[in-house]
Order: C-alpha cells, then sequence, then structure tokens
C-alpha cells in the first residue's frame, strides 16, 4: 500500500488509488484470502476511507487578489447595493447560466413520474436542435428574475441586449423615475470587468438611449458563487427542470416561466434568435467617446457610465 498512499497532511486523511477487489487479488498472491468487503473494513480501521477530487487550488495562469483586496471589495459592493437600495434604485444581478442542448438529452436529477423519459443514448451536439444560453438577470430588491435565452454566442453584445430587453419589458415600468441603476456581475465571461466591448455596448444600447446611469460593481475573481443571481435564481431553474429533458426552446421558456419560490420569486423569459459574432474590438476612439467615470474604490471592478449632456 505505501506507493499507493496518498492523503492530507493536515487533517491526517488517507486514500489509496487501489480498488477492495485488486487489493484482495494481491492479498490472495501472499496466500492471505480475504473479500474485498473485508478489505474495505480493514481500510477503514487503518484510517482510509472514498475521497472525491476537491478544487481547492488555484491554476498556474490565475493571479487571485489578496484576502484583504476581496474583502475590501465585498464591503463596497455591499454599500452601493444598500445605497441604492434606499434610493429604491434598481439592483440588478447578472450573469450567464451554463449553456443547454436543446433535444432528447438527458438532464441531471430525478422527477416524480409514472415512467422514465426516454432519452438519446449519446449526447451528441449534432442530435441537438441547438444550444440555449441563458442570460439570467435578478432584480434583488423585488426578488423578480428576467432570463433571455439565446441560440447563439455568449457575448458582450449579448449580454448588453438582454439588459436593454430587461429595462423595456421590466425596468422601465417597475421603476419609471430611475435615472441610475446598479448591476452586480462576474469579473469574466461576457460581463467581464476588462471588456471594452461590454462597456460600449452599456454606454450605447443602453445609458444613452435611454438617459441612465448604469454603475457595474464586479465581484472578484473565484467569487462568483457569492453573486446573488447564482444563488436565487439559477440554482431554482436547475432544481425546477431537473430530470426532465429540454425537447425544444418553448420547453425551456416553460421551466422558466414557471419557476417559483415560497419566498415570492417570480420569473420571466425571452427567446432572442439573433446572431452574435465572437471576437469583436472597441478601438480607443470609441472608448474616448463614452463618458465613463471609473471609482477612487478598486477602479478596474466598480465604475460608472453616465449618458452625455445634451
Amino acid at each position: 500500500m505505501e506507493h499507493e498512499m496518498a492523503g492530507d497532511p493536515m487533517s491526517h486523511l488517507k486514500w489509496t488509488r487501489k480498488t477492495t477487489s485488486k487489493i484482495a487479488r494481491q492479498l490472495a498472491r501472499l496466500d492471505i484470502h480475504v473479500s474485498p468487503k473485508t478489505v474495505g473494513r480493514l481500510l477503514k480501521d487503518m484510517g482510509f476511507s472514498l475521497r472525491v477530487n476537491h478544487k481547492r487550488l488555484e491554476s498556474g495562469n490565475a493571479h487571485p487578489p489578496p484576502r484583504k483586496v476581496r474583502n475590501r471589495q465585498f464591503r463596497y459592493l455591499n454599500r452601493m447595493r444598500r445605497d441604492f437600495a434606499r434610493r429604491h434604485g434598481p439592483v440588478l444581478s447578472v450573469d450567464t447560466k451554463k449553456k443547454e442542448m436543446v433535444g432528447r438529452f438527458k438532464n441531471n436529477g430525478a422527477c416524480w413520474e409514472k415512467q422514465a423519459y426516454a432519452v438519446n443514448d449519446h449526447d451528441f451536439r449534432s442530435d441537438a436542435l441547438g444550444l440555449a444560453v441563458p442570460y439570467g438577470l435578478l432584480d434583488t430588491v423585488a426578488n423578480r428574475g428576467f432570463v433571455v435565452v439565446g441560440t447563439s454566442a455568449d457575448t458582450p453584445a449579448f449580454a448588453v441586449d438582454a439588459l436593454v430587453c430587461w429595462w423595456q419589458q421590466r425596468g422601465s415600468k417597475d421603476y419609471p423615475d430611475a435615472k441610475e441603476l446598479l448591476i452586480l456581475a462576474d469579473c469574466g465571461g461576457s460581463n467581464s470587468a476588462r471588456s471594452r466591448v461590454w462597456k460600449y455596448r452599456l454606454a450605447t444600447r443602453l445609458s444613452e438611449p435611454y438617459q441612465l446611469s448604469v454603475t457595474v460593481c464586479h465581484y472578484p475573481p473565484g467569487a462568483s458563487k457569492w453573486n446573488p443571481v447564482e444563488h436565487r435564481l439559477f440554482s431554482q431553474l436547475t432544481k425546477h427542470w431537473a430530470g426532465k429533458p429540454l425537447e425544444t426552446y418553448e420547453t425551456v421558456l416553460n421551466y422558466i416561466r414557471t419557476t417559483r419560490t415560497v419566498t415570492g420569486l417570480r420569473v420571466q423569459a425571452r427567446l432572442t434568435c439573433k446572431h452574435y459574432e465572437k471576437g469583436q474590438t472597441v478601438s480607443d476612439a470609441q472608448m474616448s467617446q463614452i463618458n465613463l467615470r471609473r471609482h477612487t474604490t478598486l477602479p478596474d471592478w466598480n465604475y460608472t457610465i453616465s449618458p452625455r449632456k445634451m
């Protein structure tokens, strides 16, 4: 067992790469005949147990911010949320949910049915009707969700168009007097803190046309689990359609629209078939035309885009 042993030096946990059946066969060669179950019991007595991988290591290219920087951003972000809520301004938590293949594919989870759903034995992309790309927006004050389901790529242009759709359908009606908007977003993805396209389209598609001052606060890298849209909206969608194949886009929309919680969450959904090109860029000249003000507190993660004075 010596060369097949691994463990955690801090918690004194141990595990082995061998299975109980393999260990029993090797012991039999030494004329020690025991069953795999007995091997398992003996291993437990020796401090071994079955272990799964834990995602605790940062990748080699990642440079996580120091803990004090992360804490400073969380405190600032929470202060901004309180300020906007006190002024009755909209606070939106946004992100893109995992892409889903549309068709008769297995969906993880279980549901109460008289008979199990029959689905494809392999998840081949070529068998799918397409991909569903759900971009979620959660109004954290009103506890209302809004999901725009795309059929193309998850790009900054798609993310901003989803925000515009929310403002047209819900925001302008729920907050008719609003002149400012707070967006809580992850640091990467289509709403990346480093994306010029994201900032430029926020200015030209949302801030300017609707005369809104848009403030964006990003969660630090690796901290997306604290983004409210993740645990207050996306988790509820996953539970609602667990074990049920997403056979058509209408099926996806129906499951989203019928998501409810005891705390009062209600969700609307829209489908967009617009094609979005990847790899779009914004020039220095274009960026100089927008009214972007970075905050004094962690300016890479906190900024406000205001409409230019008419």
